[in-house]
């Protein structure tokens, strides 16, 4: 019987995979065969390239590729790389994600703007970059989150770009099916990994008493999630937001 989480001779790439859960997903379509695309954004100091030639050192013949995902030159480079020394993509997974907090009242128009052009604009540009390459049959998987559905306090920008990311998944769901590729997003709730991680333990005591598994998810519960979007399982699954959140939202 064919395992249908074997992605051999599959092209992967997930933004954003320098570290966290981003890494962790990479890693995982590695083990399970995949070719693999390790994406990190240059900063001064080299860290991130360092955690992304880390990520890489674990994997076969793995590509890393510098790309800011918010400049669609260095996006169309990135996916002409793939194409040239890969062939070209099964399988995209827009990861990439920033997060600024602060109430509405304190807020600067560039701290809102700067969320929305990473995580909003930083999908739309890969994934329009990535028809290009995409090969029949692939899949997109886009991170959204609990916060686009439910409007956090203290994000504003945030949850304005993850609710925005759920529009524009069902759009290039209808777009993209023409190639008989799938387009979903998975909407995490809060995860000890992370963006999540750094809250204040009373904070996280308040939040797990709402969530009715009673504690926050783990990386790997969302990466499970993204392999079953990729997999032969979901081939007939598009334009769905799937829900990892411990029933925090049911919606």
């Amino acid at each position: 019987m064919t395992d249908p989480l074997d992605f051999s001779g599959k092209v992967v790439l997930v933004t954003g995979s320098s570290r966290g859960i981003g890494a962790a997903m990479i890693k995982a379509f590695a083990q399970r065969g995949a070719r693999c695309v390790v994406n990190y954004i240059a900063d001064a100091s080299g860290q991130n390239q360092s955690d992304a030639e880390g990520v890489a050192k674990e994997m076969r013949d793995a590509l890393v590729v510098e790309c800011d995902v918010t400049k669609p030159e260095r996006v169309e480079t990135m996916m002409l790389q793939i194409g040239e020394k890969l062939g070209g993509l099964d399988v995209l997974v827009n990861n990439s994600g920033i997060i600024r907090d602060r109430t509405m009242k304190k807020l600067t128009l560039e701290e809102f703007e700067s969320v929305l052009r990473v995580n909003l604009t930083g999908t739309f540009n890969v994934t329009q970059k990535a028809a290009a390459v995409l090969r029949q049959n692939g899949c997109i998987i886009n991170l959204s989150s609990v916060s686009g559905q439910m409007g956090l306090f203290g994000q504003a920008n945030y949850s304005s770009s993850k609710a925005a990311i759920i529009a524009l998944t069902k759009v290039s769901a209808r777009e993209f099916a023409r190639q008989q590729i799938t387009v979903n997003a998975i909407a995490p709730g809060f995860i000890d990994v992370g963006m999540s991680k750094g809250m204040p333990e009373n904070v996280t005591a308040e939040f797990n008493k709402q969530i009715p598994l009673g504690r926050f998810g783990q990386a790997h519960e969302i990466v499970d999630a993204a392999l079953f979007l990729a997999s032969p399982m979901a081939s007939y699954i598009t334009g769905h937001v799937l829900n990892v959140n411990g029933g925090f939202y049911m919606g």
